[in-house]
């Protein structure tokens, strides 16, 4: 009788090398990390901004914390894509995190648009930290995802600093 050859591996072949799927990953993983906790603080000012430009910054930061809860999918899809668990705890989250946790006591708006401000950028540093790794490996998917958030990012920090000018 024949071995049936229909049988799936589990080994992955997708082009990329597993080194390489775990470098990217690694990066993802952070990158994930930096969106969450970013989402986090975001959400957080939307709750507690008060002062005279109060309408104007909860809905500002009602469409970022929305859109930066929107991006956490992709970038653990890809993970997953990747053939690795995507990081989805607080504790993991902290370690991964280049970002500071919220304030315990909510600063004023405007060190809140600045506070945002850094973290958007961060968060932009994370994602082009991680292009050589994918141009390494022709990881075209990581980094279309990468561009895509570096431009939100970018984007976002122009308009928080904005606000801050004097």
């Amino acid at each position: 009788m024949a071995k049936n050859s229909s049988k799936k591996s589990s080994v992955m072949d997708i082009g990329i090398s597993a080194q390489d799927r775990a470098a990217i990953v690694g990066g993802l993983s952070r990158l994930l990390a930096d969106t969450y906790t970013l989402y986090l603080t975001t959400h957080n000012f939307h709750w507690n901004v008060t002062g005279p430009m109060f309408n104007s910054l909860h809905a500002m930061f009602m469409a970022q914390y929305t859109e930066l809860w929107n991006a956490v999918d992709p970038i653990a899809e890809r993970i997953r894509s990747l053939g690795h668990p995507a990081p989805g705890s607080y504790a993991q989250f902290g370690k991964l995190s280049s970002l500071k946790d919220a304030p315990a006591t909510p600063p004023k708006a405007m060190a809140m648009v600045a506070i945002l401000a850094e973290g958007h950028e961060a968060v932009a540093r994370t994602a082009r930290s991680i292009f050589p790794l994918a141009d390494k490996a022709s990881d075209e998917p990581t980094a279309d995802l990468l561009t895509q958030r570096l431009t939100v990012h970018e984007q976002t920090a122009w308009m928080l600093r904005s606000l801050l000018e004097e």
